[in-house]
């Protein structure tokens, strides 16, 4: 991508800001402005989401597969259904490093490239991250959860809370009763082999022309890794373990759901305004009662809000997790 460069005259613009506006202030000027600067930020390391090697551990005997690029506070990333180590938006994670983040992509057990036993199961999923946390001996990190990982990362809130600094959420569904359903159109898609307009249907907004570019651009910048990506998830395995349909609980958890009400970690969740998997509405609905919950929601998008809007996604959790801290 181009780089926009920072010049002068913007740096003392966001100096100004920093100074008129407090540390909310300083904290949205500094994360917006190192956000614009991206290619600078690239060049000064050696890896990038794109090229940055797999490497292993080997845990509980099994080897998952992972990959960490940058320094700074970790973020450890939990990906999405019939997701892989290679389904994130290159962009996305690149815009994180800008942030200050030591970013931290893996396969669960028995997908992508780790060995193991797979399953669907966001308990095994986050036993998985923890593990990961562990063997690379990371004392604190920020839990980054997307669809059934945003899951997986509310159950890790059961399983290494002291671990957890801060609970970043992408288009997933909090624990009880729904009270907006997904819609049949997920079940269909997400249980076949999916082409590039099935990506637009599960991850973004159809019916808008900006959403329908931004699933272009993001699924060029995804392709662009050409060695050493990860085999993808069965979709006939992925689509048996499903189900065909709606359902009125999608998240049966009365214990996380109690911890995510008492819990002092700071969550933020961000969704799209039309999710056709894990309606925002859910979230909002609880918003009252989640102390610690911070919502954003991107208009004309969908199930992938972070790939739509990578740079901006990644801005705002860089000026949640300092302002939380």
């Amino acid at each position: 991508m181009p780089d926009h460069g920072f010049t002068r005259a913007n740096g003392a613009l966001i100096t100004a800001l920093m100074a008129r506006r407090g540390l909310l202030g300083a904290l949205l000027g500094g994360g917006l402005a190192a956000s614009l600067t991206p290619t600078a930020a690239r060049a000064a390391t050696a890896e990038t989401a794109v090229n940055t090697p797999t490497r292993y551990i080997e845990t509980g005997g099994r080897r998952l597969a992972y990959r960490s690029i940058g320094t700074g506070r970790p973020v450890v990333l939990c990906t999405r259904f019939r997701g892989t180590i290679d389904d994130w938006d290159p962009l996305f994670l690149d815009s994180l490093i800008v942030q200050g983040f030591r970013v931290i992509t893996f396969d669960y057990s028995g997908l992508g490239l780790s060995t193991g036993e797979k399953s669907l199961n966001p308990f095994a999923w986050a036993k998985d991250a923890n593990a990961l946390v562990d063997a690379l001996e990371l004392k604190s990190v920020v839990l980054l959860g997307w669809s059934l990982g945003g899951i997986a990362a509310q159950a890790a809130l059961s399983i290494f809370p002291e671990k957890i600094s801060h609970l970043v959420l992408v288009g997933t569904t909090p624990p009880g009763p729904a009270v907006k359903l997904s819609e049949p159109l997920f079940y269909q898609t997400a249980a076949r082999e999916n082409d590039f307009e099935d990506e637009v249907i599960l991850f973004f907004e159809p019916k808008s022309p900006a959403s329908r570019a931004a699933a272009k651009a993001s699924h060029d910048r995804i392709a662009a890794r050409r060695t050493d990506r990860a085999p993808p998830v069965p979709y006939q395995w992925a689509a048996a373990n499903l189900g065909d349909r709606p359902k009125a609980e999608p998240f049966p958890a009365p214990p996380i759901l109690a911890l995510l009400k008492s819990t002092s970690i700071p969550i933020l969740h961000i969704g799209g305004d039309h999710d056709l998997v894990c309606p925002v509405e859910n979230w909002y609905a609880l918003n009252d009662q989640l102390p610690t919950l911070q919502l954003l929601t991107y208009p004309n998008a969908g199930h992938g809000p972070q790939h739509q809007h990578p740079v901006s996604s990644a801005a705002h959790i860089g000026v949640f997790v300092q302002s939380a801290d």
